[in-house]
């Protein structure tokens, strides 16, 4: 498991002194997926426009991408990374799945 996580494709979930008993495994890197996202909103059409959660989650035109299906924390903190790149801006919904990102 360590190995994983040196990687960058594994995370422990439980804390260092808790005697680390749960690893994450991730296929994708937070990073790559901020990236797939990005490239599949200048695609889609969504540069300038926003998205919801559940569309980068769940929606159609998202099938066979690298996000499709992906944990939320897992995408929130892609998009994060896309944040902070300035190419996207997350606004809280309702609900979780309806929390929009403005793509720039």
């Amino acid at each position: 498991m360590n190995d994983f996580v040196k990687s960058g494709h594994g995370e422990w979930e439980d804390p260092e002194d808790g005697g680390r008993t749960r690893c994450r495994i991730i296929w994708r890197k937070p990073s790559e997926l901020a990236s797939d996202i990005y490239m599949w909103a200048e695609k889609n059409g969504f540069i300038g426009s926003i998205a919801t959660l559940y569309e980068l989650h769940s929606g159609e035109d998202v099938n066979g991408m690298s996000f499709q299906g992906a944990d939320e924390e897992l995408i929130r903190r892609a998009l994060s990374i896309l944040e902070d790149q300035g190419k996207c801006a997350v606004f809280q919904g309702d609900t979780s799945s309806e929390d929009g990102i403005k793509f720039f």
